[in-house]
């Protein structure tokens, strides 16, 4: 099943701990509470100061704990909203060192699909299960490996919440990849987590959808039809490279090159995104759930 919490860290082992990680942990953590700081300083809450630098409250939680890596433009951005005179972007040069040092690191199985979807200029997801890895909140993906059996210590479940989270900046970076999503009705309505859980993703899902790279459609129940019986797929399209699929279940991974099944992919997405609601269409059944949860 692609992307469904086991994509970035299913491996039996758990990845060893490094010298350079814990340094770039301690770097993140810092740089978290500076910025903490200079917001309550402000007098903006997390909400508010996301609003202002256009990015979710979520993720500005993530990078104040120091569970997200800062990105320089949104290094540059609150240290001219927040009035640091230069403190915060001077951690620039620091932060992209400390990235190279302790990129986190997949499971061998993993590496080639997680490379190619950093080389990515078009991915597209048909999710029947899960919220896409990408589009997760941190509660989200934390509570889709704690419900995994057999169970995970949890240890390995921060580990692999910090690099679920690390992929996502795939999409935050500029330029970013054009993102397109069909998702399961079902899944909107599966609570995992719970509800204030399933909210907060409905939350972040409504603004994922408002952005301009990304667009997400709903395959409603009542579909007559349904042309996703087959089950969960993404489509890669890397930079000057031919479009590719990626199939995952039970923890069996496949990455297909074929031509023609990629071409039987594509189709079938095709015929998916037609069936699903329109973008717009979309976003008001997301509005329409979190009013109701």
């Amino acid at each position: 099943m692609p992307d469904t919490g086991t994509a970035d860290g299913n491996a039996a082992g758990r990845p060893e701990p490094e010298q350079d990680e814990d340094a770039a942990s301690d770097l993140f953590r810092a740089i978290g509470r500076q910025v903490r700081l200079l917001r309550e300083r402000a007098g903006l809450t997390q909400r508010e100061l996301g609003e202002r630098l256009s990015y979710g409250e979520d993720l500005i939680s993530s990078l104040e704990r120091g569970r997200r890596t800062p990105q320089p433009e949104f290094l540059d951005a609150a240290d001219e909203l927040l009035g640091a005179d230069g403190m915060l972007k001077a951690t620039k040069e620091d932060v992209t060192r400390a990235r190279t040092r302790a990129r986190v690191r997949h499971p061998a199985w993993f590496r080639d699909y997680a490379r190619l979807e950093r080389e990515a200029v078009e991915i597209s997801f048909f999710s029947t299960l899960t919220v896409p890895g990408l589009l997760q909140t941190e509660e989200y993906a934390r509570a889709t490996f704690m419900v995994r059996q057999p169970l995970l210590d949890d240890e390995t479940i921060e580990q692999r919440v910090a690099a679920r989270l690390e992929r996502q900046e795939i999409i935050n970076r500029w330029p970013a990849p054009l993102v397109t999503v069909v998702l399961d009705e079902s899944v909107l309505r599966r609570a995992i987590g719970g509800g204030d859980v399933q909210r907060s993703q409905l939350r972040s899902l409504t603004e994922a959808g408002r952005a301009r790279s990304t667009t997400i459609q709903v395959l409603p129940l009542d579909c007559d039809g349904y042309a996703g019986v087959d089950g969960p797929f993404i489509l890669l399209t890397p930079r000057g490279k031919p479009q590719l699929g990626y199939l995952e279940v039970q923890g069996e991974n496949r990455l297909v090159t074929d031509s023609e099944q990629v071409r039987n992919l594509a189709a079938r997405y095709g015929s998916i995104r037609g069936q699903a609601l329109t973008p717009r269409e979309s976003l008001v059944l997301i509005e329409k759930m979190l009013g109701d949860t």
